[in-house]
């Protein structure tokens, strides 16, 4: 899944949300929760397990305007008036949770089983931080203060 720009992804999900209609007796139902059709939306945002995920890591980012609707989802990562920070860390999040909740997904579907919701949430804020920390010792310009922004955004 190619998650940026933004615009491939919609155009790679758009192929996704056409997957019943192709994969006739193939079951589609959410592997994570086994309680919805295995959806863009429903996966990544609607899940029972993962829509806590995306909660707990973006909440804090975008308080007032947490969503977990697709559409708005892609409003905000594409709000190039939003504060530079903030918009580092949702865009930056957005991916970690995609890339984590599609790699759980995929340990299912292939016989492993679910990590914990608490380890899942805890390892995706972890690879968060390495990554912030990673670019300021690298001395990427800009990055002052993104490691308090982000503890900050913490609730």
């Amino acid at each position: 899944m190619y998650l940026w720009p933004g615009s491939q992804l919609v155009i790679d999900c758009r192929r996704w949300m056409e997957l019943p209609k192709w994969s006739q007796g193939i079951d589609t139902t959410c592997v994570l929760c086994k309680a919805g059709p295995e959806s863009r939306n429903h996966l990544f945002f609607e899940c029972s397990y993962t829509g806590q995920v995306w909660e707990h890591i973006a909440k804090g980012i975008l308080c007032n305007s947490f969503t977990n609707t697709w559409p708005e989802i892609m409003e905000i990562l594409t709000d190039s008036t939003r504060e530079k920070k903030s918009l580092f860390c949702i865009r930056y999040a957005f991916q970690a949770v995609l890339y984590a909740v599609w790699r759980e997904r995929n340990k299912l579907r292939h016989g492993d089983k679910l990590l914990p919701l608490p380890v899942l949430k805890w390892m995706i804020d972890k690879g968060i931080r390495n990554r912030i920390t990673l670019m300021c010792r690298q001395g990427v310009k800009g990055m002052e203060g993104f490691m308090q922004y982000w503890f900050s955004t913490r609730m």
